[in-house]
């Protein structure tokens, strides 16, 4: 089945049919987890249905469906209740799994916010309620409204149900003259047994769960009905509010109890990933104890100003995550070490395994990640699994947790056979034989045969075909497969693309009388082709995937140079050591040395530039859209932030610049037209003094671009 397969292995063609299974799958538990309050599968199993969509669709971004289960958040509203469409979206929480997400976690917040790693963010912290989320909306005092989530945007009205619940305030004393308080209905444990016990002496149904009785009894049609429940209620958010009544979270959370909610006493707040951590495992050791059931510890950052400025992504807030208890482990040998290479010559090491259920599933692979992981370390050097390295023939401990790649948690040396040798990472690569290299500071080993490689070769094609790349119909991952090893219809590098309609005219057996092919399938393939022939100037430097430049830094670049021709003329004179240019191109937001050294190398005279080269000449380049801002003081504007904004990350200011037509750039030169300079500002602030270039503060910017 395609549910057992490592993502690595999965072709295209299984990704996207999975991606469709998994989309109806997920719909299928909302709906029974939110509306009909009978989930059939565990929370764990749907945990990782999730994130195995999420993995399939980061490793195939182009695959990802208009109504993915990723942007989705809990369900549908019932009929049976009126709807309350949300001021505030309900919002849910991102899932870390291990350490190393919080670790991930704090350091993105901090890169956000333009924190130094020796810096601290505080944090609270509270044990995850396994319950149903509830808005409950006060005017003047009074309890007015109660809804459910639903979907995040539109929730059920169980404005009578909720009045029923002892810890839910009917009044409220000193509080915003709106407040809208959100928290968590749940049953305890006792209360859930002795309630399962009057059930069975009634002769009704028994619930699975305190989970699933809390949500069927909060929404049943009559109240008389909930108000028997033993439901409870713990307050921990809020959404729209009149005024805004405390500046942290803590703060907040003290200031719901003042107004008469049950608030969960075990929240704490600490400065420090590792304290977060003992906390965590402190709640997991005390789980079993508590009267209600928690599935996790929930981190928001403490302060609600920096809230605000680290926002929401689509369907999750950026300042908090949710740490889920860890899953099931299991114990197998591996079977045989494996190396995959990627499109951009990286040597992946996958373990395969003697097939073992792990949390209900058959995992037969677990990624290896890389050479330092294979002998016992990380990327600097620190051990990971007390040092123990990893061999054939290991037994090992696998997990899964959240992520959809099984990972190794451990090894047992006391089975390790005598004979037993250390893995010796190749040095030439498995597929070409070309030297395998690894550069400093780089944690892979990467092919240097470039496009001799055929693991590479095809990788590239791949990519080129993706769909946030060229995304030619009817030419996917096993298409280009095909035709890669084809003898007569060979497409070995992007622009034997556009010149395979051409060659088939001239081939003696027609694409159309093949296997799998017919005449309005070869026809179509050939309208497809022809149709991509004018391209962006921004899509098709990002199908050519050059490393380090993805999707976001082919646009940044696109609108720097607006055509084709001023990027390449560009290129030729970085690689020809024009200091100026080399400036120019270092200037813009986003682009650094390592960036810089993969397009001069991609450009440089050589097979990779030749193959460009040739696919330009096939194509019709569309320059960058240029969007006026007519009413904006920024317009065309290049500007430079430098010091530490104090009022805004830098993230914030690059973002509102670009939204009123500026650009933003990463050093002075005589081109820019701006500089924002914070306390700190240093060697930019003292070119722009040297080159005459106008210099504002954090205020002076702010009222600049409040102007428009």
């Amino acid at each position: 089945m395609i549910r057992n397969k490592n993502i690595l292995d999965l072709s295209e063609y299984e990704a996207e049919i999975e991606l469709k299974i998994l989309a109806k799958e997920l719909k299928d538990a909302d709906k029974d987890y939110h509306e009909l309050n009978d989930p059939k599968i565990s929370d764990a199993e749907y945990d990782r249905l999730k994130v195995r969509n999420k993995e399939i669709e980061d490793l195939f971004p182009h695959l990802k469906l208009i109504n993915s289960p990723s942007d989705q958040i809990g369900s549908t509203v019932s009929n049976a209740f009126a709807k309350v469409v949300h001021e505030v979206k309900m919002m849910s929480l991102s899932n870390a799994f291990s350490e190393d997400d919080i670790v991930s976690f704090d350091e993105r917040l901090k890169k956000y916010l333009n924190m130094s790693g020796s810096q601290n963010l505080e944090y609270t912290a509270e044990p995850k309620i396994d319950g149903l989320s509830l808005s409950i909306r006060y005017e003047d005092g009074r309890l007015v409204l109660a809804s459910t989530r639903g979907d995040g945007s539109v929730g059920e009205n169980v404005t009578e149900n909720a009045k029923t619940i002892a810890e839910i305030p009917h009044t409220l004393m000193n509080a915003p003259k709106l407040l809208e308080v959100r928290g968590e209905v749940y049953i305890g444990h006792k209360d859930f047994n002795d309630l399962n016990a009057r059930q069975v002496s009634a002769g009704a149904k028994v619930f699975a769960n305190p989970r699933n009785a809390a949500a069927g009894s909060l929404r049943q049609l009559d109240p008389l009905i909930t108000k028997k429940r033993p439901l409870r209620f713990f307050a921990y958010s809020w959404g729209s509010i009149s005024e805004q009544f405390a500046s942290s979270q803590y703060s907040a959370i003290s200031k719901l109890a003042e107004f008469g909610f049950s608030t969960n006493p075990l929240t704490e707040t600490f400065q420090k990933v590792e304290d977060l951590i003992k906390y965590y495992e402190k709640i997991e050791k005390q789980r079993a104890s508590l009267d209600y059931d928690i599935d996790g510890i929930v981190y928001k950052v403490n302060n609600l100003e920096t809230q605000r400025r680290l926002g929401f992504r689509t369907t999750t807030p950026r300042w908090a995550i949710a740490h889920k208890f860890a899953a099931e482990k299991a114990w197998t040998q591996i079977l045989s070490i494996e190396i995959q290479i990627g499109r951009t010559g990286a040597l992946s090491p996958v373990a395969r395994l003697l097939p073992v259920t792990v949390g209900g599933v058959v995992v037969s692979n677990a990624t290896l990640h890389n050479e330092d992981y294979i002998s016992g370390f990380d990327n600097v050097g620190k051990p990971i699994r007390d040092g123990k390295d990893i061999r054939i023939g290991d037994w090992v401990q696998i997990y899964r947790a959240g992520d959809v790649i099984p990972k190794i948690s451990n090894v047992d040396h006391s089975k390790r056979e005598e004979k037993s040798e250390r893995f010796e990472f190749p040095t030439v690569c498995p597929e070409c034989g070309s030297a395998a290299l690894r550069e400093v500071g780089d944690a892979v080993r990467r092919c240097s045969g470039g496009l001799i490689c055929p693991a590479q070769a095809i990788e590239r094609l791949k990519h080129f075909v993706s769909r946030k790349a060229l995304d030619i119909e009817g030419l996917g991952a096993k298409q280009i497969e095909m035709f890669f090893n084809d003898l007569d219809l060979s497409i070995r590098e992007p622009a034997d693309i556009f010149t395979i309609q051409e060659r088939d005219e001239t081939n003696p057996v027609k694409l159309k009388d093949r296997l799998g092919w017919g005449e309005k399938s070869a026809a179509n393939l050939f309208e497809a082709i022809n149709s991509k022939k004018e391209i962006d100037f921004a899509v098709l430097l990002f199908s050519l995937g050059i490393r380090h430049v993805g999707e976001t830094a082919a646009k940044l670049l696109a609108a720097h140079y607006l055509t084709w021709n001023n990027f390449i003329t560009s290129m030729e004179r970085v690689r020809n050591s024009k200091t100026d240019e080399l400036e120019k191109l270092l200037s813009i937001d986003g682009v650094g040395n390592v960036m810089v050294h993969s397009l001069v190398e991609a450009f440089s005279p050589g097979p990779q530039r030749t193959s460009i080269e040739r696919l330009v000449k096939q194509l019709s380049i569309k320059d960058f859209p240029v969007h006026e801002v007519s009413d904006s003081p920024i317009a065309n504007k290049i500007i430079v932030f430098t010091g530490k904004l104090e009022r805004m990350s830098r993230d914030e200011a690059k973002v509102s610049a670009e939204q009123l037509g500026a650009k933003v750039a990463g050093s002075v030169s005589s081109n820019t037209d701006l500089v924002v300079a914070g306390p700190g500002a240093g060697s930019k602030a003292k070119k722009a003094t040297e080159l005459g270039v106008e210099i504002i503060n954090e205020d002076d910017w702010l009222s600049l671009v409040e102007k428009r």
